[in-house]
């Protein structure tokens, strides 16, 4: 099977403006984007893709969770489509390019097929999967989730947001319940474009990034119980301080952590801490610790400690505590052709790279359970994302994008 030739590029420009023209919709306060999955901007987004996808030859197809599939067809009647693609949801004060430069990108691969005259014997097939973000329906990847039958569609529809919307209903209220039935749809292969989210690539230069793990990811809700009591009359033998039990378990957290470098990574994130009044010695605290890592053993390594650790902690203080697995999912190993056809592709055009391993979640970590997956990344500025201020340069995004169009053709298999 011939490789695509290294002169085939495609449009940096025409990638960019799709990009600045997306990221109009559902504008942020500060310059990046607040474009919440199911809400009038998402649908409003969702409308423009599904517009420029028809422009470009393409038939769109939208599955009961949501999810849109932009097909272009292949030569082949029989053979399984390559499908590209991420996500056009965005975090409250997100960027302008977390999941949409990989959904826009496989949009942009594919008008290039187009403006070369290039046929595949695959089909080709570009993705905007629904809720990834999770951040207005928890949790993260939801409707990727349920087509890889990790999650069940009548309990996704159940989720519900911070007004108690369900996610059922707003789908219906904003008109993007499709009539395929998620999950149905086979693979060949698939490919997730996405920024690093990270600082890695930019550190060392590099211009792409060739993920051939996703890090496994654990949250353990820490429930911590004291006495609440008055600061300032409570003598400090007298005290069961939540609030200190819970700061010499975070500790314990970082050292956990530290003890597995470089790969693995431990935090708090999500604390609640009860009363919280400025003179009430804290009689309660709920956290959750989240604990990642490429390796399951380690993964579970640092769970065992957490809660042995914890415990010799809260029963030396007088302290109560409980543990409740609230979520996670375990470490990604991408598939080896897809991975060694996004490292040929970046090699055959010149671009620098290096092996990475993706440190957040993605769809492809759902999908890749069901297909054969792998992930490129491009560097961004200071490794900064969820936050309006995240930013990439056209370069970056050319390169990935380029090395995204080289890897889905050289898989879809080029016949002229």
């Amino acid at each position: 099977m011939p490789a695509p030739g290294e002169n085939l590029r495609i449009n940096p420009d025409r990638l960019w403006d799709s990009l600045m023209e997306m990221a109009k919709i559902g504008p942020g306060v500060a310059g990046g984007n607040n474009r919440q999955t199911l809400t009038d901007a998402d649908a409003e987004g969702r409308a423009l893709f599904q517009s420029w996808c028809e422009a470009a030859g393409m038939t769109m197809g939208v599955d009961t969770m949501g999810n849109m599939f932009a097909t272009r067809a292949g030569e082949d009647p029989d053979a399984l489509p390559v499908y590209m693609g991420s996500h056009l949801d965005t975090q409250p004060t997100g960027g302008k390019y977390d999941g949409v430069l990989g959904v826009l990108g496989a949009l942009e691969a594919v008008r290039s097929m187009n403006d070369l005259g290039i046929k595949t014997k695959h089909p080709i097939v570009v993705t905007n999967w629904t809720n990834e973000e999770g951040t207005r329906f928890a949790p993260a990847m939801l409707a990727s989730g349920v087509f890889a039958g990790v999650h069940t569609q009548d309990w996704a529809y159940g989720k519900t947001d911070a007004e108690g919307n369900t996610f059922g209903d707003e789908l219906k209220r904003i008109g993007w319940v499709g009539d395929e039935t998620v999950g149905a749809r086979k693979m060949h292969a698939m490919f997730e474009l996405h920024i690093e989210q990270g600082p890695i690539l930019e550190a060392e230069g590099k211009d792409i990034g060739v993920v051939t793990h996703g890090q496994g990811l654990s949250w353990t809700q820490v429930t911590i119980t004291g006495k609440d009591s008055h600061t300032g009359s409570t003598p400090m033998p007298m005290r069961k301080n939540a609030g200190l039990g819970m700061a010499r378990v975070l500790e314990l957290v970082d050292e956990i952590a530290w003890s597995h470098k470089p790969d693995a990574v431990g935090a708090a994130g999500h604390i609640d801490v009860y009363p919280n009044s400025r003179n009430v010695i804290p009689g309660k605290v709920v956290f959750t610790v989240d604990f990642r890592s490429p390796d399951l053993a380690v993964i579970e390594d640092m769970e065992a400690r957490l809660k042995t650790g914890a415990r010799e902690i809260c029963d030396e203080m007088g302290l109560s505590v409980e543990f409740e697995k609230s979520g996670g999912f375990d470490p990604v190993t991408f598939d080896p052709a897809c991975v060694s056809a996004v490292r040929n592709a970046a090699e055959r055009l010149g671009y620098s790279h290096r092996d990475i391993i993706s440190g957040a979640g993605h769809d492809a970590c759902w999908i890749n359970q069901v297909a054969p997956t792998a992930m490129i990344m491009c560097p961004c500025v200071d490794g900064l994302s969820h936050n309006e201020a995240e930013e990439i340069s056209k370069d970056w995004a050319a390169a990935g994008t380029d090395v995204l169009f080289h890897a889905a053709l050289e898989t879809a298999e080029i016949v002229s």
